[in-house]
């Protein structure tokens, strides 16, 4: 992110199953064994944020949009394993109305209870079990205000609509689990009106034209992704196409009235990205691209997994380096919690400074220096935001890159480069903390790093000299 029915005996049968599951949970013969899956990971600033119990490997979301009404249909699809007995487990869901759910095809009972969503199947899951689990929704998607002010979720344009997740604007548009911790692949079908595009994540395998006129659109993620990434953007949109690193499909869209203004730049992606390739490793994932929307509906860019998302007004070289240097730093690596974002804006951030260094001469100590003279920096550790409100604040970005200039100063470039690049492949589409990356780097580096850390990682103060 860049600074933010039925009738009769069927249903009556039906009624008696979802009240007697709702009151006895799930049993065997051996008597009740499952327990519910946590309603909450206890993430430091989001203790409610995603569900224990079980791991996602594939959501497969089917969504029918009307732009003129904001009304949206659909059905999501999760894939994934049981990691304890369960006779119960939650979805994050803000919003919306559920229709119907089921588990494994069999009817589920389900609850709601603030953006919490409870399936109850019939049967128990029993652990390391993949089950299936579909549920069916409609209704007006309502944004999220964060504890900054800024807006996320699903944000209404006057054509259609931009969704855009962190922290955990997802669940306006699709239940889930949606913490940073579960990854997993996607699939995303959308189905719009005629002359109205949709874009989403990852290639886009398939476009044609229903009987009714409608357009569906089919989109597909290989690669893991976190729910926060996942985007759709609604609307008119001009398009354009090239090809990165040989073979990576680079897509780009953005709305009739800035899309002249922005063609350059959006021309320089597959450049941007070899640059990146030679300094963060090789690229993780099998498509990128840009959205460029008129200014007014979004306050920020953000790194949406392949394809970033931009205001016109953010859509600059500066944040395009910034938000595909993501693509590495938070999209492939990505924190385990969200105590840990500065392992994705500290890198990000120093990915402007490097880039800087590199292809427009302003050394990125000329950039450490200037960082360090800010009061705003030195508000908090970048390590340790105090809450969930300074997530997006200076010190987790330009502190975050002071940490990793530091580094690179004691260590040297030869070393630099070298955690650089080990930390993007040894995490590559995994979870990874602070600590990990601490202890990474000081195995790479073969010495003790304590003294760097304490002062510029985790220190309160700012040092008498940078």
């Amino acid at each position: 992110m860049s600074q933010r029915s039925r009738t009769g005996t069927a249903t009556l049968a039906a009624a008696l199953l979802a009240l007697a599951v709702l009151a006895g949970g799930c049993t065997e013969a051996g008597g009740v064994r499952g327990t519910p899956g946590a309603a909450g990971l206890r993430d430091p600033f989001f203790p409610k944020l995603g569900n224990g119990g079980y791991d996602v490997s594939h959501y497969g979301l089917t969504l029918a949009y009307d732009p003129a009404s904001g009304r949206l249909d659909g059905t999501t699809e999760i894939t994934a394993r049981a990691g304890q007995d369960l006779s119960a487990f939650n979805l994050d869901l803000a919003g919306l109305t559920v229709r119907g759910a089921t588990v494994d095809g069999a009817p589920a009972a389900y609850n709601r209870a603030g953006n919490e969503l409870t399936l109850r199947p019939h049967e128990e899951i029993p652990e390391g079990a993949e089950f299936r689990a579909t549920v069916t929704y409609t209704g007006v998607p309502e944004p999220l205000t964060d504890a900054d002010g800024s807006k996320e979720g699903w944000l209404r344009t006057a054509g259609g609509a931009v969704a855009v997740g962190e922290p955990a604007g997802s669940m306006t548009w699709f239940p889930g689990n949606h913490h940073p911790s579960d990854k997993a692949s996607y699939d995303v079908t959308l189905t719009l009106p005629a002359g109205t595009d949709g874009f989403s994540n990852g290639i886009r395998t398939a476009r044609r034209t229903e009987p009714d006129g409608r357009v569906t659109t089919e989109w597909h993620s290989a690669e893991p992704m976190a729910s926060y990434l996942a985007t759709v953007a609604i609307g008119r949109y001009e398009t354009g196409t090239a090809t990165a690193l040989g073979s990576v499909p680079v897509l780009t869209a953005a709305e009739p009235p800035v899309a002249a203004g922005s063609a350059a730049l959006q021309g320089e992606i597959p450049g941007i990205l070899a640059r990146q390739v030679e300094r963060f490793g090789p690229y993780p994932f099998s498509a990128a691209g840009a959205i460029v929307t008129r200014d007014g509906t979004l306050g920020y860019a953000l790194e949406t997994q392949t394809r970033p998302v931009f205001p016109s007004a953010s859509f600059d070289r500066t944040t395009l380096v910034h938000e595909l240097a993501h693509q590495w730093f938070g999209n492939s690596v990505t924190p385990a919690d969200w105590r840990d974002i500065w392992l994705n804006e500290g890198f990000a951030t120093y990915a402007e400074w490097l880039y800087a260094e590199e292809y427009e001469h302003v050394p990125a100590r000329t950039h450490f220096a200037r960082a360090f003279a800010q009061d705003a920096n030195w508000a908090f550790p970048p390590a340790a935001p105090p809450s969930a409100e300074n997530l997006f604040d200076p010190p987790v970005y330009q502190r975050g890159a002071m940490v990793l200039h530091k580094l690179r100063e004691t260590v040297g470039d030869r070393v630099f480069d070298e955690i650089l690049r080990g930390w993007a492949a040894k995490y590559r589409h995994a979870n990874a903390t602070t600590g990990d990356f601490t202890a990474y780097a000081e195995s790479v580096a073969g010495r003790d790093l304590d003294a760097l850390w304490d002062v510029w990682l985790y220190g309160d103060g700012k040092p008498d000299r940078p």
